[in-house]
């Protein structure tokens, strides 16, 4: 049996040496050209929108892990618990968050998974999933306190052969303090209280462990507003609603769907991505620009990336934000909104600091909720300046990377670093003892 968590990256054992949303790595030992997940979310030419936080694991290009085991073994059994892209992945055992939106207008947070059963019997005995703890201005140590919990359910109901678990806690503070915020102490002690319990209980069953972050967090020092660089040069088209400014992107010339310090930059007319790129290359906090021979280069060059893919420097990050005039900002702009917004929001962790009694506030949003009328929860800033940590640059120093580490030595025969795409095979080897 193996478990696979991704938690605090203070401790080493090897390291990896690419840093571009690596759970889909690990899983498929593939580059993003192969396996597909160039971002937490990309631009669909086809339906002229910008999706974030899909689930269906069929996103997922390329041979998963679980899958590869399976052929190997048709006695194997997986389960994931929180990694993402998790919907009808073809594992035994899966638990993702997953809210409800009835018709009525109205969201129920909940969890999804397989077998119905499952989720069922998780919920009946270590309660419902602390949701607002998983994301958000209260997300903390409850949500992965909650899924080790329901983990160690499965390993003790099910025994899965590979038992996939994410643990979100360090992305919290992390990228609201900055790692060199001395208050990260208290969120490793907490996240290592939880993989000591969750790690022992499973290593009585026999079980290996490989503890990976997939990626490293540090620290920033402000953001890029590469959307209102590209509305400024005329570039991005705006269509009203209710008075509110909303991005068109398929009547926009180009626009740039941002994920923390990466942003796929995507050109209407291959006649003027030149012209883009120039106009990004000369934006401050900026650092390179990649067309299609540079994605190629670093294994980006799937037909979900954009034209252009522009990395931050090391201490910037990228906003989605696309309006000149607070006054005129959308209305989920305010809110935690994960799917409609076109782009990664890390200000959705915190409470807006000008409202004056926003606890009343939420009060007051929360009594409109139970009375059944229609309410937005308008407590999230528009000021990303308070944003102190961001990842996605490769790092200036290895040990503010992503590591990897595991009490079977011989499966990495003492490497320094281990390319992500030879983590897959790793985790085989783990499963069926290979040299």
């Amino acid at each position: 049996m193996l478990f696979l968590p991704i938690p605090s990256n203070h401790r080493v054992w090897s390291r990896f040496n690419f840093q571009l949303r690596l759970a889909h790595f690990l899983v498929t030992g593939c580059m993003p050209r192969d396996h597909g997940i160039v971002g937490n979310g990309w631009y669909f030419r086809e339906t002229s929108e910008i999706r974030f936080w899909l689930q269906p694991d069929r996103l997922v290009e390329g041979e998963k892990v679980w899958e590869a085991a399976h052929k190997r073994n048709s006695g194997f059994s997986s389960a994931k618990m929180f990694w993402w892209y998790n919907m009808y992945s073809a594992v035994d055992y899966s638990v993702t968050p997953r809210p409800m939106y009835p018709a009525d207008g109205s969201k129920i947070f909940d969890v999804y998974g397989m077998p119905d059963a499952l989720i069922r019997r998780l919920k009946s005995e270590i309660g419902e999933f602390p949701f607002f703890n998983f994301w958000g201005p209260q997300a903390d140590i409850r949500s992965s306190e909650w899924i080790a919990e329901s983990a160690l359910r499965v390993a003790e109901w099910h025994s899965p052969t590979l038992n996939l678990i994410y643990l979100p806690h360090l992305d919290y503070n992390l990228q609201r303090l900055g790692p060199s915020h001395p208050d990260i102490k208290k969120d490793l002690r907490e996240i290592d209280g939880v993989c000591r319990g969750l790690i022992e209980r499973l290593e009585t069953r026999g079980t290996r462990v490989i503890v990976l972050s997939e990626y490293g967090i540090t620290d920033v020092t402000g953001p890029v507003h590469i959307n209102r660089t590209l509305r400024e040069a005329g570039l991005i088209a705006m269509r009203e609603e209710v008075g509110l400014e909303m991005l068109d992107s398929g009547a926009s010339d180009a626009f740039a769907v941002s994920d923390h310090q990466l942003a796929h930059v995507y050109v209407k007319n291959a006649n003027r991505i030149s012209e883009v790129r120039a106009l990004l290359e000369a934006t401050p906090g900026i650092e390179r620009v990649f067309d299609r021979e540079a994605q190629h280069e670093v294994g980006l060059d799937h037909p979900r990336s954009g034209e252009l893919v522009a990395i931050s420097e090391a201490d910037r990050w990228f906003t989605y934000y696309y309006w000149l005039d607070d006054a005129v900002a959308p209305d989920f702009a305010r809110t935690v909104d994960i799917h409609r917004k076109p782009g990664y929001d890390p200000a959705e962790l915190f409470v807006d600091p000008q409202l004056t009694l926003p606890a009343l506030k939420v009060a007051g949003t929360v009594l409109k909720k139970k009375l059944g009328f229609r309410y937005l929860m308008e407590v999230i800033p528009l000021d990303a300046g308070l944003v102190h940590g961001s990842h996605g640059h490769l790092t200036d120093d290895a040990d503010d990377g992503p590591v990897c580490i595991t009490g079977q030595s011989w499966t990495v025969a003492d490497r320094e670093r281990i390319p992500a795409t030879h983590v897959k095979d790793l985790i085989l080897a783990h499963l069926f003892d290979d040299a």
